[in-house]
């Protein structure tokens, strides 16, 4: 196997190297962030060449893949998909990509608006080959697992909670009740499948073993546009010749409720205020609907990739949501120079080092630092405020957050054989074992899994899956209730 910049490797070289196999719950061309968040980090945890990274994401049938991926792009094989993937990244970083990209079996359920696993997905990476799993949303991989105990099949399993899924919940019919339950059961499937739990921030719930990092960093063309502006902005040109905006997906509990009820409530103070919404989604025509009422200019427009020129001579970027953990297109806006008007919320709260974020605690406060954003103009980044947006600090904070340097193949092979030494279970094992088959037996039946909300048939890939993705089609049996 070749690594970059150190030429050839020999087997055994290889072997001793750290594998890290990171799995998420979306892939490009869906525009979101564990499809965008995921692929960063693979390329960057595998810039130096000292680890082996596998990048492992969903792969759909064309029917679900018209569901999910916008503009009706389809793929007729996963290599179409892949070279997809690595072409839209090649176009953004400025270094060769040395990750490998595999796929696991996947449904989109829409009534989650969210792809699902279908069958055992640790089986996309060999055991011979599972060393570290790092799963991106854990609680969203593992809901319905049925297969092999992470902590069995891989040396180290890290978590990296991205999604607030308690405050979605409380939104929907039965909120509170629905919430409740949800925070026992990610507590439960999360408590048994990782070793080590990251929180982006203190907006998601409380986990055992876990630590709040942000481990996300910016795309680096957001950075160069920063760059430009700051040129600008030495050069005494005016570099932001637009106003306010926001960009999202256009549901209401992506911040839209929240900001639309803020202009509502406070048009006087605000008026003469032109905001521009971008976004595509399924709330798109009530959002519509609801800014045409307003006596304040809100002009909606479809979605577009936020590194798009149109945006670069906005000058605010103005996001009330509280439903992000840690939102994504705030810190591009950042990256970019502008000012950012958000609530006093823990999800902002590593944005709070940058001189251009601007919190507010109420209605009042979001008038006074809009206005005062509207009327200067945004602080030069220092170098320092630019490299903790980066992906390359993102990736050291991840580092030092998971503790992979304390960590060697050769000492986590041995730890495995002696620490998860039988991957039965049986009664006298410890809580955790015993709590593992209880999940392993409740996710093994058709019945208990649809109850719990899982996708009808997705105890294991379909026919169809197994065509595109070359694997054999099992059939369930009496059998298949043995957690390897």
């Amino acid at each position: 196997m070749f690594d970059i910049g150190r030429g050839y490797m020999t087997k055994q070289q290889q072997q001793q190297k750290q594998h890290i196999a990171i799995f998420t719950t979306a892939s490009l061309p869906w525009l979101t962030g564990t499809a965008v968040n995921p692929l960063f980090r693979a390329a960057y945890l595998a810039k130096d060449g000292q680890r082996r990274v596998t990048l492992v994401i969903p792969w759909l049938t064309l029917n679900h893949q018209l569901l999910v991926y916008p503009n009706n792009i389809t793929f007729a094989s996963p290599s179409h998909h892949e070279a997809y993937v690595r072409r839209w990244l090649e176009e953004r970083v400025s270094f060769p990509l040395g990750f490998e990209i595999r796929f696991y079996p996947g449904k989109f359920a829409t009534d989650k608006r969210s792809i699902l696993p279908v069958g055992d997905i640790s089986d996309s990476i060999p055991d011979e080959e599972a060393d570290i799993a790092v799963l991106e949303e854990p609680e969203h991989l593992t809901w319905f697992h049925h297969g092999k105990k992470w902590k069995t099949k891989f040396n180290y399993v890290i978590g990296i909670v991205h999604t607030n899924y308690l405050e979605y919940v409380k939104r929907e019919k039965q909120g509170r009740l629905k919430a409740f339950l949800l925070k026992y059961l990610n507590s439960w499937v999360v408590g048994i499948y990782c070793h080590k739990v990251i929180r982006l921030s203190d907006a998601t719930q409380d986990y055992p073993n876990s630590i709040v990092c942000n481990v996300h960093g910016v795309n680096p063309k957001f950075l160069e546009i920063g760059l430009k502006k700051l040129e600008q902005q030495k050069l005494q040109e005016q570099p932001f010749t637009k106003g306010a905006y926001y960009i999202g997906k256009m549901v209401w509990s992506k911040g839209y409720k929240e900001l639309l009820k803020l202009l509502k409530k406070h048009q006087k103070e605000l008026a003469g205020l032109e905001v521009d919404l971008y976004g595509s989604g399924e709330d798109s025509e009530a959002i519509k609907e609801a800014a045409r009422k307003l006596d304040l200019t809100v002009n909606v427009y479809p979605g577009r990739d936020h590194a798009d020129p149109l945006f670069h001579n906005y000058k605010v970027f103005l996001n009330p949501s509280t439903t992000d953990v840690v939102c994504t297109t705030t810190a591009e806006a950042l990256a970019m120079g502008k000012i950012v008007v958000c609530a006093d919320h823990t999800s902002n709260e590593f944005f709070k080092q940058f001189p251009n974020c601007r919190v507010y605690d109420d209605g009042k406060g979001f008038v006074r630092a809009t206005l005062k954003a509207l009327g200067e103009q945004p602080s030069q980044l220092t170098e320092q405020q630019r490299h903790e947006l980066s992906w390359e600090a993102a990736t050291q904070r991840f580092i030092r957050a998971s503790d992979l340097n304390r960590l060697a193949r050769a000492d986590s092979n041995l730890s495995k054989r002696s620490l998860f030494a039988s991957s039965s279970i049986s009664v006298g094992k410890n809580l955790e074992d015993m709590s593992a088959y209880i999940h392993f037996l409740a996710s093994g039946f058709e019945t208990s899994r649809t109850a719990f909300g899982a996708i009808p048939g997705s105890l294991q890939p379909d026919e169809e899956l197994c065509k595109d993705l070359g694997l054999t089609l099992k059939t369930p049996s009496r059998n298949s209730l043995k957690q390897d």
